[in-house]
């Protein structure tokens, strides 16, 4: 046999396993073959890999999706085995990195993609490098923080961005594209509503994750095989307690929104993002978000929590995990019991949500 008839008898042998491993994609007809080639050349960035980026990641991988970049700045722990997908016990006793641990689960899924792991706190500082070369931008995360910075690097970078989110027995979803619909920031202004109950305040139902990111991966397979005519033109929401589904439809963009109108994107200003202060000889860090707290409405979300003691100026909370949160008017929180940053914002995420 030649070297040319052996590579082609090679190339047979691989059209042919993936004909085999995802024939039922290829069969549903909007997907087809091209459609599933496409989905090959395809790159996408998962920020968040807890309950919905475990749920997205292993659904994309099994989809075929060339390239799967999953980002999460956490480890494991034994209350995420619930809701997260991908993990195990022996991941939680071994305390691994959560983008590590979904990756060695994500390469045994499915050998053909290629999954790069990417342990850091996503910011204004590094989403440049971790999106500039992805096609999709999609949500697992667990804050508006890193939602309206997802969101404003979508918009200037003229990529879709599909935002989803869970907490109690409720979730939601809409996808973004920039020249079709309107962004994140017209249906959920920065202006300090949003954030307040995390899964961490009032729990989450595992099946509502698998809903939400049911719903993301399939607005996600639509984009990456370029069936953008399919793509739900609305803010899809539900409680599976209640019973209750509703679909927001899209208005026009906001002729007052910083990204859609004025193009000024204000989470990728470095001014305004978030500032991560370590308190020397105090073991604590403050975190200065960009928006006030009502001490008031905090001390009754956070009562749930843990022991709440307030005053006219400063509202602390004892938090489970043994730190403490200190909340300020003027939107500074106060991490107490650690000197670490990473740990400091993981807490922040998972209890202002912000």
């Amino acid at each position: 046999m030649s070297l040319q008839e052996d590579h082609l008898q090679q190339h047979r042998k691989q059209e042919e396993a993936v004909e085999e491993r995802y024939s039922r994609q290829i069969l549903f007809a909007p997907i087809g073959r091209a459609g599933q080639e496409r989905l090959a050349q395809s790159r996408v960035l998962i920020v968040g890999m807890g309950a919905l980026g475990t749920v997205l990641a292993n659904h994309l991988v099994r989809a075929g999706t060339g390239f799967v970049r999953i980002t999460d700045r956490d480890y494991v722990e034994f209350s995420n085995l619930q809701r997260q997908m991908l993990f195990d016990e022996e991941d939680a006793r071994e305390a691994l990195p959560k983008a590590e641990a979904a990756a060695r689960k994500l390469v045994r899924i499915n050998s053909s993609v290629t999954i790069e792991p990417v342990i850091t706190d996503v910011t204004a500082r590094n989403i440049e490098e971790l999106a500039a070369d992805v096609d999709l931008i999609l949500d697992g995360t667990d804050n508006f923080q890193t939602r309206y910075l997802m969101n404003d690097y979508a918009f200037r970078a003229k990529i879709p961005y599909v935002y989803g989110g869970v907490v109690s027995s409720r979730g939601m979803s809409a996808a973004f594209i920039p020249g079709r619909t309107p962004c994140f920031r017209c249906l959920l202004p920065e202006d300090g509503s949003a954030g307040g109950e995390t899964c961490d305040t009032v729990g989450v139902l595992s099946p509502v994750v698998d809903i939400v990111a049911s719903y993301q991966s399939a607005e996600a397979l639509k984009i990456l095989t370029g069936n953008l005519d399919a793509v739900r033109r609305s803010l899809f929401t539900f409680d599976v307690w209640h019973n209750r589904f509703y679909e927001l439809k899209f208005p026009a963009p906001s002729k007052s929104c910083p990204t859609c109108a004025k193009g000024e994107y204000p989470a990728l200003d470095l001014r305004r993002a978030a500032e991560v202060t370590t308190m020397c000889g105090r073991d604590s860090v403050q975190i200065t978000g960009g928006q006030a707290l009502d001490l008031k409405v905090w001390q009754e979300r956070l009562s749930r929590v843990g022991k709440v003691t307030a005053n006219p100026y400063l509202m602390r909370v004892q938090l489970p995990e043994g730190e403490r949160l200190t909340l300020f008017p003027d939107g500074r929180v106060l991490v107490q019991g650690t000197s670490e940053p990473a740990r400091a914002r993981t807490l922040y995420a998972r209890y202002i949500g912000m």
